[in-house]
């Protein structure tokens, strides 16, 4: 298959190993749809979308099926894919995304479906080149690259098609860290560690503040937060985390 999901304990694994771009179609795009719904169905709390290619974390969608299929073959495609984003965005646990290699077009709107972003050092670009195409970003790269850099720079790029370096994703904020190739696979398991074993229902609330309030006007979003919240100063665990706090100790979170 060319995407997988392995669950190890409380962290989950959704591999792309569709050499030799991770390019995608259709039935590409089903496997990970049924990969991110096996994701959400399990036991893990944290799942790292990574590529097995050392050269591409994936080229995006596959232009030459593209131009064999009609319109109708193309958009069940895109439908599949943003569909598959979105359950991504409502689900409880954290998507975390390890980009190694040429993450471009369909490729890096993967990476912005995911909740964050971690990236290896690397010569490798990332971009939405759909543009020079005479497309546009169709799975979400319009929506996202604009709520995650805001409409100007994400105009420039949009517009353009030019293709950025990791580092200027950290710089920009795309991405939250920035790992020796040597030594990015482990901390991005680290981090999925840390979130896996952390409170549950404070991270799945605080991902329905930003992907669901962000969507809403300010005093609608606002009162989405303060009902999340109550429900937390009412669950075992928030109040496990006050009385940690109080006594200088550990908090042990259950997800209740």
């Amino acid at each position: 298959m060319a995407v997988t999901f392995e669950a190890d304990g409380a962290v989950g694994t959704i591999t792309l190993d569709n050499p030799p771009a991770n390019s995608y179609d259709l039935q590409v795009m089903t496997e990970f749809s049924e990969a991110v719904d096996a994701a959400i169905g399990s036991e893990a709390r944290a799942i790292v979308v990574r590529s097995a290619s050392p050269k591409f974390f994936s080229a995006g969608a596959d232009v030459k099926k593209f131009l064999d299929g009609d319109v109708d073959a193309n958009m069940a495609m895109i439908r599949t894919s943003q569909a598959a984003f979105k359950r991504m965005a409502a689900a409880p646990q954290l998507f975390l995304a390890h980009i190694a290699g040429h993450a471009l077009g369909g490729g890096l709107e993967i990476t912005l479906a995911c909740d964050l972003r971690y990236a290896s050092e690397g010569a490798y670009k990332l971009g939405t080149p759909e543009v020079t195409l005479g497309l546009l970003p169709g799975n979400g790269g319009t929506q996202r690259l604009t709520r995650l850099l805001g409409p100007s720079r994400a105009m420039d790029l949009l517009i353009t098609g030019r293709t950025f370096s990791a580092q200027e994703a950290l710089d920009w904020g795309l991405v939250s860290a920035l790992y020796s190739a040597d030594d990015a696979e482990a901390k991005v398991r680290e981090q999925a560690e840390r979130f896996a074993a952390g409170p549950a229902l404070a991270l799945a609330a605080i991902k329905r503040c930003v992907h669901e309030g962000g969507d809403q006007p300010l005093d609608r979003g606002l009162a989405l937060e303060a009902d999340l919240v109550e429900t937390l100063f009412r669950s075992r665990d928030g109040n496990e985390g006050l009385t940690a706090f109080v006594e200088k100790r550990t908090p042990e979170f259950v997800g209740a």
